[in-house]
C-alpha cells in the first residue's frame, strides 16, 4: 500500500508526532509540518493508514489558508510536497475555537439529554436535531491530554490567554466561519461545525494547524440536507466510525480497517478535496515516502542520503572523522553516534528505529575495536546495509582482532572494510544514489585512463 504512515529522518529533529501530523525542526524559526496518512477514531490511531489522506488534508488546508489570508495571518511559508508544508514557528495558544452552525454531534446528544448552556453560550428550547442556529456559536475547548469544554471566563481565570485575546480569537473565528460557509455554499456544501487554532508570533495572532478539512470540520451536502435534515451524511470520518461501531466485538473497536473501507475512505477524501478546491488530484505514480524525500532534497532541507557512523566509544572519533570527511565531500549527510554493543546494547534498537524508518536512503558504519560486537548487532537488527571498519592500531592489532568483524552468525550480513576511506566509499555505493553513481562512473573511468596512460609512458620509456 502506497502510504505515508510516519515521517522520520536523522537530518531533521522530530518535535512532535500527533495522531495525524508530524512536526520536524528546520531551524529556530521554522518547522516542517507533514500530514501523514494515519487516521484516528475514538481517541485511537488505527493501524491501517488511508492512502492520499495526508495529501488531501494538506492541500485543503493550504487552499483555505490562501482564501482567508486577508482575515488573519497564518503560519504557512510554502508547500514543499503534496503532504508537507514549511510553517513559521509560533507560540501556540492551547485553546481550540470550536464554531458550530448546527445542532448536531456531541452537542446535539447533550441537548437531547437536557443541556441548554454550552461553554457559557445559551441555546433555546425547541430545536430539532441538525437544526441551524440563528447565529453560529463558539464553544471553546482546552488542548490537554483530555480536552474539556471551557467558558470564556475560565479561559482568562485559568491563564490560558487574556480576555482581550480570547475576544480577538472569537471575532476572527466567526469571520473565518462566515467566509468558509459562504465559499462552501457556492460548491453545494454546508459548513456545519469546525475548529480553529491560533498562536502568537511577535505578539501577533496567527492561524495555525489546519482549516476546514474533513478531519477538523463537519460538512454536509446542501441538497441532501434539504431532502432530509435528519439523515444527512457528513463529509468527515463518520463513515469510518460507523464501520468501527458495526464491527465492534466484546466492546472493543477493531484496530484495522478492511480493504473495502480503506478504498472507500480514500475515495471520499479525494472527492471532497476536489469539490472544495476545484482542482483534480493527480493519481499517485511514485512512492509517497520517496516523493517526500526527493522534494525535501530539492528544497535543500535534507541531503539525498545519509550514513550513520556508530562508534563503540568516543575514543573512536578520530577514525570516524576520517570517514566523515570523505562522505561530506560528496554531499552525504553524516550522523555520528556512540553506542556499545556490550555496555549499553539496549540502546541499539531505538536508535536503529529512526534510521530504519528514514524516508531517504541510508547506510551504517560500525566503528569498534577488539571484540567487535557492534557490527553484528547492527546488522542483525537493521534493514540497512552495515559496514564494519574497526580502528586497528597497527598490523598486529588487525591480525589479532579482524576475525571478530569477519565472522558473523547466519543471517547477519555485516561487511568489513579495513581502511576508513574505502569504508566511506563502500557506504556511498550502498546508498545507490543516481547522482553518486555518475560520480563513481567518472572516477572509475579516470582511474582506468590514468593506468593506461602510465602503462603507455612506462612502456615507451623502456624502449626509448
Amino acid at each position: 500500500m502506497n502510504t505515508l504512515q510516519s515521517v522520520c529522518t536523522p537530518q531533521l529533529k522530530t518535535i512532535h508526532r500527533g495522531k495525524v501530523r508530524d512536526s520536524l525542526r528546520v531551524d529556530a524559526a521554522t518547522r516542517l509540518l507533514v500530514v501523514s496518512d494515519r487516521i484516528s477514531a475514538f481517541d485511537s490511531v488505527l493501524v491501517t493508514p488511508i492512502p492520499m489522506k495526508g495529501e488531501v488534508l494538506s492541500r485543503i488546508s493550504n487552499w483555505w489558508f490562501e482564501q482567508t489570508a486577508d482575515l488573519v495571518p497564518n503560519h504557512v511559508i510554502r508547500a514543499v510536497d503534496p503532504a508537507a508544508t514549511l510553517v513559521r514557528e509560533v507560540e501556540p495558544i492551547r485553546i481550540e475555537m470550536v464554531v458550530r452552525g448546527y445542532l448536531t454531534g456531541s452537542m446535539g446528544r447533550a441537548y437531547d439529554e437536557g443541556a441548554r448552556t454550552f461553554c457559557g453560550a445559551d441555546v433555546p428550547d425547541g430545536l430539532t436535531p441538525n437544526a441551524r442556529f440563528p447565529e453560529p456559536l463558539v464553544t471553546p475547548t482546552t488542548k490537554e491530554k483530555s480536552d474539556r469544554p471551557i467558558t470564556p471566563e475560565e479561559i482568562a481565570s485559568e491563564g490560558w490567554t487574556t480576555a482581550e485575546r480570547y475576544a480577538q480569537m472569537k471575532e476572527i473565528s466567526l469571520r473565518l466561519f462566515e467566509r468558509g460557509s459562504r465559499l462552501l455554499a457556492e460548491k453545494g456544501l454546508i459548513l456545519v461545525d469546525t475548529k480553529y487554532e491560533f498562536g502568537l508570533l511577535n505578539g501577533e495572532l496567527i492561524l495555525i494547524d489546519e482549516i476546514h478539512t474533513p478531519d477538523s470540520s463537519r460538512m454536509w451536502e446542501q441538497a441532501a440536507y434539504d431532502r432530509d435534515p435528519l439523515t444527512v451524511e457528513a463529509h468527515d470520518k463518520e463513515y469510518v466510525r460507523r464501520w468501527l461501531r458495526e464491527n465492534r466485538k466484546d466492546g472493543a473497536y477493531p484496530s484495522e480497517l478492511s480493504d473495502e473501507v480503506v478504498q472507500e475512505t480514500t475515495r471520499r477524501y479525494v472527492e471532497i478535496a476536489e469539490q472544495v478546491t476545484g482542482e483534480k488530484l493527480p493519481t499517485p505514480t511514485e512512492d509517497a515516502r520517496s516523493r517526500l524525500a526527493r522534494n525535501l532534497h530539492r528544497e535543500g532541507l535534507i541531503k539525498d542520503g545519509f550514513v550513520a557512523i556508530l562508534m563503540g566509544s568516543r575514543a573512536d572519533l578520530d577514525h570516524a572523522n576520517k570517514m566523515k570527511a570523505v562522505l561530506e565531500a560528496k554531499e552525504v549527510y553524516v550522523d555520528l553516534r556512540v553506542v556499545s554493543a556490550h555496555k549499553n546494547g539496549e540502546d541499539i534498537a531505538p536508535l536503529l528505529a529512526e534510521y530504519d524508518q528514514a524516508i531517504e536512503p541510508g547506510a551504517l558504519i560500525a566503528v569498534a575495536g577488539l571484540s567487535n560486537g557492534l557490527g553484528g548487532a547492527l546488522a542483525a537488527h537493521s534493514v540497512l546495509p552495515v559496514i564494519s571498519c574497526p580502528p586497528f592500531k597497527d598490523g598486529a592489532d588487525l591480525m589479532i582482532n579482524i576475525n571478530s568483524s569477519l565472522m558473523m552468525p547466519s543471517n547477519v550480513p555485516a561487511m568489513t572494510v579495513v581502511r576508513p576511506k574505502e569504508a566511506a566509499m563502500a557506504a556511498m555505493r550502498a546508498l545507490n544514489l543516481p547522482r553518486l553513481k555518475e560520480v563513481f562512473r567518472q572516477e572509475v573511468a579516470d582511474m582506468k585512463a590514468s593506468l593506461r596512460r602510465d602503462d603507455k609512458e612506462v612502456r615507451e620509456a623502456a624502449h626509448a
